[in-house]
């Protein structure tokens, strides 16, 4: 079964920039989308839970240097994505 992907304001306005700054990866990007989509314990996604101040979200790895943060809701079968960029700017 599909999970799904809520992509809130916030988001889309994030993402619009992180495409803008890097169109290299807009198709490595929508990959990693439709694998979380399909399947977000795949290990290419790397899914983790962030510690600390960002204890509440997880992360996935869109390549070695650049991660999606999201919300996971496992019942509900939702994820909201939360922010999009280099390592060291999303955490």
């Amino acid at each position: 079964m599909k999970y799904k992907i809520i992509y809130t304001e916030s988001y889309i306005n994030k993402a619009k920039r992180f495409a803008k700054k890097h169109p290299e990866l807009i198709t490595q990007y929508e990959k990693t989308l439709k694998i979380l989509e399909n399947a977000p314990h795949h290990p290419s996604l790397r899914l983790h839970r962030l510690k600390g101040k960002l204890k509440d979200l997880y992360s996935i790895s869109i390549n070695i240097s650049y991660r999606i943060t999201l919300e996971f809701y496992f019942n509900d079968k939702e994820i909201v994505l939360v922010n999009v960029g280099h390592h060291d700017e999303v955490y």
